[in-house]
């Protein structure tokens, strides 16, 4: 699907951090996405890319976080309502993918409702644990983020990942 040519992508900036915020709300709400506390995304900022409408308006984001040396997370993406259908969500998706390969990392790991969306841009369902292997799995057990948890698949995120889907795709 060709995207919208009035959405342009950027690097977020801390001044989005509050549209952001308002995008995630109802999707938190809804149990669609995680809601977080404001410093989360400001620390995070760099991981972030936006799509903003003609007008300046949000109309998407995403980020990339590197989780080791070949693997690397799609985290809270997500769409405005009044554009989606609209081709934003593969742009975004697309340009993280394209982050993940200008830093070297070779696979990316999703945590998804959105399994259809994910897969038409090459992601799998992930059948087991040996995604990394003993020794990288017993470094991400140091990890005291909540995404690397989620990728182990740990007990203490399980009310966090319930109805998600783990995907992972191969650059």
């Amino acid at each position: 699907m060709p995207a919208d040519p009035a959405v342009t992508l950027r690097p977020a900036r801390t001044q989005d951090v509050h549209a952001i915020r308002e995008l995630v709300r109802p999707l938190a709400e809804r149990r669609v996405l995680l809601q977080k506390e404001a410093v989360a995304f400001y620390e995070a900022i760099q991981e972030f890319v936006v799509a903003e409408d003609a007008d300046g308006a949000l109309a998407g984001f995403g980020a990339l976080h590197v989780m080791w040396e070949d693997l690397a997370e799609v985290r809270t993406l997500a769409v405005a309502d009044g554009v989606q259908g609209r081709g934003v969500g593969h742009l975004l998706l697309d340009e993280l993918l394209d982050r993940a390969r200008r830093v070297g990392v070779s696979r990316v790991f999703c945590l998804t409702f959105e399994v259809e969306f994910f897969r038409r841009h090459g992601f799998e369902v992930m059948a087991d644990q040996s995604a990394v292997d003993p020794e990288v799995y017993a470094e991400l057990l140091r990890s005291t983020d909540e995404g690397v948890a989620e990728f182990l698949d740990l007990a203490r995120v399980k009310p966090n990942t319930l109805g998600n889907t783990r995907m992972i795709r191969t650059l």
